[in-house]
């Protein structure tokens, strides 16, 4: 995930089979495709017993590609060589399949119809669907007796070979085929990364179901390890009454805990300057944000994810007393980690700083920057505004310049340019016109908006209106990683963070 498309070239490893014409003969081309590959063992993506149930591809599809991928992962950790993905029968859902999966495609079509123009008319549309998802096909293999013959008459951007040419077949398949990071793959990737470097993780609203639900899941994929607060039995009695097993956590009630007592006296000290007495110390140490914080502080736990059922000031407001900033920042932002088929970029801030200043600006550029450096995106950072270069003045395009100078004062090597439009930053023959010696225009992967309305409106029309995977906020500047959570945040969003806080933790 090195560049702004999160692509990789990898070895063919496992190629998908779907049909513009549901050939009966398919089973030859299994055949012919797993000697061509080395004796390839064979996949079911969905009604096979290691793949998505026909149910759960039809009512929920995206679950259902999160646990194709999952299935494909870990046949391919558990097995060599290469795998045979078999379809679907639905072509747009399929080429979804092997995108996610970073499978080649091969198209399989009846060599007898192809004669016809619908037929060809079907070939041709079922390669433009598969340009549309990003889904890399390595050839078209006509089946029957008259495939050779049909094959000459297919004018195609890929290879024709019929189903008993060998050569032909072992050629298309030795292909190295381009992986995308799709929302499904980087949910994937995202989760596996957490997986590998296991760390602590607090939860302090146990009495949200949906915390609930996303410590069943945590827990039973083996994630992270967890502490959730709240009261042990009404928690342990919830979970069991909802289905869900959550007896591998630590489940703490901070009102009884052994822990208070030593928390108060910390914070007391902590916050002497500001006043705060033992007794005062001994109320706050009542509320689950700061005794969660504490905890960290104090080493027992990694992170901690909140915000389910609180504001974002009251998950922030304890570690900037407690754990406070790092000492290259000065202040807290955010990060939205924005997941597309064939992008992966970064907005921020989207969620903290109403109006930042133009230090807070540059400051953002930079740690947003790392932020997604650690997530695999190449920072090119893009700072925007509704003026490109020299053509728009005003106060809020002077701060952006302003915000531009700080980033290069923090970070002089970084790529990061501005101000910027949007459509200067993405589109290369935009930027040519407009920006066309920047470093940055044109490519940018990283994008700080100039105050929180446009970053929470942009992420929002993103998400909503272009289909975008928004996992965040991701808080940046902290010594140690908390993150907060929307109030409406689904399961999935609460799983996401949990993951992204630990991957954080792994990287202090």
């Amino acid at each position: 995930m090195s560049d702004k498309n999160a692509q990789a070239s990898t070895n063919n490893s496992a190629v998908l089979i779907t049909s513009v014409d549901r050939a009966d003969d398919l089973q030859d081309v299994i055949t012919a495709l797993s000697e061509a590959l080395g004796g390839a063992r064979c996949l079911h993506t969905v009604g096979g017993a290691h793949g998505a149930t026909v149910d759960q591809a039809v009512l929920d599809p995206e679950s259902a590609l999160d646990t194709i991928v999952s299935a494909v992962e870990a046949d391919r950790a558990a097995n060599e060589g290469a795998v045979v993905l078999t379809g679907s029968g639905n072509l747009d859902f399929d080429f979804r399949i092997a995108t996610v999966a970073g499978a080649g495609v091969i198209v399989v079509a009846g060599g007898e119809g192809c004669h016809t123009e619908a037929a060809k008319a079907r070939v041709r549309l079922a390669l433009s669907s598969a340009a549309q998802r990003h889904s890399e096909v390595l050839a078209v293999v006509l089946t029957g007796e008259e495939a050779a013959e049909a094959g000459k008459t297919l004018e195609l951007d890929v290879p024709v070979v019929a189903v008993d040419d060998a050569e032909g077949l072992r050629k298309v398949v030795s292909r190295e085929v381009t992986t995308v990071m799709t929302p499904q793959r980087f949910q994937w990737w995202l989760l596996q990364r957490a997986k590998a470097d296991k760390r602590h993780i607090v939860l302090p609203e146990g009495d949200d179901d949906r915390i609930l639900e996303a410590a069943d899941y945590l827990l039973r994929e083996d994630i992270c390890e967890l502490t959730i607060l709240g009261d042990p039995d009404a928690m342990k009695a919830r979970a069991a009454e909802l289905g869900f097993d959550i007896d591998a956590a630590h489940l703490w009630n901070p009102q009884t805990s052994e822990y208070v007592e030593q928390f108060a006296e910390q914070f007391a000290e902590m916050r002497k300057a500001k006043g705060v007495t033992l007794e005062q110390a001994r109320e706050t140490m009542q509320d689950i944000s700061y005794f969660a914080t504490m905890m960290i502080h104090n080493g027992l736990v990694d992170g901690m994810v909140s915000g389910a059922a609180h504001t974002t000031a009251h998950t922030i407001r304890p570690s900037l007393q407690i754990i406070k900033t790092k000492p290259s920042a000065s202040t807290v932002s955010s990060l939205f980690l924005m997941v597309m088929d064939n992008s992966l970029w970064g907005f921020a801030d989207c969620a903290v700083l109403p109006k930042p200043a133009p230090e807070q600006l540059g400051e953002i550029a930079v740690v947003s920057a790392e932020t997604a450096a650690s997530f695999g995106i190449d920072a090119r950072v893009a700072m925007l505004s509704y003026s490109t270069g020299a053509s728009g003045t005003g106060e809020d395009v002077d701060r952006v310049k302003a915000g531009l100078a700080k980033a290069k004062e923090l970070a002089p090597d970084l790529a990061v340019d501005g101000p910027l439009q949007f459509d200067a930053a993405i589109d290369p023959s935009v930027a040519a016109k407009k920006m066309p010696d920047s470093t940055v225009a044109g490519k940018a992967t990283v994008f700080v908006f100039p105050d929180l309305d446009a970053g929470n409106i942009g992420y929002k029309i993103a998400q909503r209106c272009g289909g975008a995977l928004a996992i965040g906020p991701i808080l940046q500047g902290l010594n140690k990683p908390v993150n907060d959570l929307s109030r409406g945040a689904t399961v999935p969003d609460i799983i996401n963070t949990v993951a992204i806080t630990a991957i954080q933790a792994g990287g202090n």
